[in-house]
């Protein structure tokens, strides 16, 4: 797969179809405590392959310290007729971007940048950023000064003004032709690229998903002194014990990669083998901070369980409660009004690389969830989300493409119930 394919495919996460949530209704839900069923997740699950929305399903679900559901349906690999198992890896894509977001908290935490410090301080590349503006009246592409800096904030909550991909304006033409995300090049070089391409608005003024996760990388790499890869090991996966989470897995593990498989006139196709060696990295200079990342259910429901512990699980601190309290907090102003599809993932906010659930859910269609949950996907239709609430934590595994939130939506029903609105109260 080629970067640009891959990076479209990292944009089809969260593209589900936007809906406008009228203002929260009084919590009305019971304030009884989320009982998971077995059966009816098993059956959800079930459901989607025999749908065809997926080959293979897998969730693993965490409530008040202990394991209450793992369950399987389908094939990870329909041609070999290989099962989808607990230790299946599976793409995460997008669900890389909070392991890459507490990675940059660990510095905030040791002091190394402050949160409205300037990205230009640190990377220097970014200091003169220009802004398109629309065109002349020749029909060329105009752009004006950047009115402040891009902060470390902006690029933890998506408010740089980055692009992350093709698009309707010239400044998206620029970031192709840039190729900032192309597995040839280091994360350096990445950012170097980037700053050379128009922002798409005034930092801080909009919420646009962006490629603003891989600059988050390159800035651990220049804070820390280490490669982005070896620092997030050292810092994160090897004290949780995430053993089967990487970029670069070994060839040994291929065979219990998950396949991928992409809808195609209404049906599921398997993606040829070959396509997961690509994906995971092998004999890529990029590292990059927004995806990339393969990992199991045991191990992300670990990075999950270290969360909702607020940064602690097994006697390993990765981060303190207050740093964790800070990501999972809404950061966008009201002011802050053009948030792109975000609203199509419920009544949220959005904090450092989390979405936040901020009011019951307001329609019928919407997401089933708790207030103050927080939560992130990827583009192969993978989930997870933390539900302090309820004391609970759940991974939802699928490679599917492109993104169907149709699952995400079955799949928090099936946990939650058709109904649920969250703790009363809330």
């Amino acid at each position: 797969m080629r970067a640009a394919a891959i990076a479209l495919a990292i944009l089809s996460a969260g593209v589900s179809s936007p809906f406008s949530a009228p203002p929260a209704q009084a919590q009305t839900a019971s304030a009884e405590k989320v009982k998971v069923d077995k059966a009816t997740i098993d059956a959800a699950l079930k459901s989607m392959v025999a749908d065809g929305r997926a080959a293979g399903t897998s969730a693993l679900i965490w409530q008040d310290g202990r394991e209450v559901y793992f369950g399987a349906a389908g094939m990870a690999d329909r041609e070999a007729k290989r099962p989808m198992r607990r230790d299946t890896i599976a793409q995460i894509y997008s669900m890389t971007k909070p392991v890459t977001g507490v990675a940059l908290m660990q510095l905030w935490e040791a002091g190394k940048f402050r949160l409205d410090d300037p990205v230009a301080k640190y990377l220097p590349e970014y200091a003169t950023m220009r802004v398109y503006a629309g065109k002349d009246a020749a029909g060329k592409p105009r752009t004006v000064a950047a009115e402040r800096p891009i902060t470390i904030r902006d690029i933890l909550r998506h408010t740089a003004g980055f692009a992350y991909g093709a698009g309707p304006t010239p400044a998206h033409d620029a970031y192709v032709a840039a190729e900032p995300l192309a597995l040839t090049i280091p994360l350096a070089e990445a950012s170097r690229r980037l700053a050379g391409v128009p922002l798409l608005f005034q930092p801080g003024t909009q919420w646009e998903y962006s490629i603003a996760v891989d600059v988050q990388a390159a800035l651990v790499e220049k804070l820390s002194g280490q490669p982005f890869a070896a620092y997030v090991r050292t810092h994160i996966f090897e004290p949780l014990r995430m053993t089967d989470t990487a970029w670069r897995q070994p060839d040994a593990k291929l065979p219990r990669f998950a396949t991928m498989n992409v809808k195609s006139d209404g049906k599921l196709v398997q993606q040829d083998g070959a396509e997961a060696q690509k994906l995971n990295f092998h004999d890529n200079a990029l590292t990059p901070g927004g995806f990339g990342l393969a990992s199991t259910l045991d191990d992300y429901q670990r990075f999950a369980r270290m969360l909702l512990n607020k940064g602690e699980l097994g006697g390993a601190r990765i981060l303190k409660p207050s740093t964790v309290r800070l990501m999972a907090t809404d950061q966008l102003d009201p002011s802050i009004t053009e948030r792109a599809w975000l609203p199509g993932k419920g009544a949220v906010g959005f904090g450092f690389d989390f979405a936040v659930r901020k009011a019951p859910p307001q329609t019928v269609q919407e997401n089933r969830g708790a207030v103050g949950e927080f939560f992130w996907d990827g583009a192969a239709s993978t989930l997870f989300w933390v539900d302090p609430a309820n004391k609970l934590t759940a991974v939802f595994f699928v490679q599917t493409m492109p993104y169907d939130g149709t699952l995400h939506r079955d799949f928090r029903a099936a946990v939650y119930g058709a109904d649920y609105k969250g703790p009363a109260g809330d």
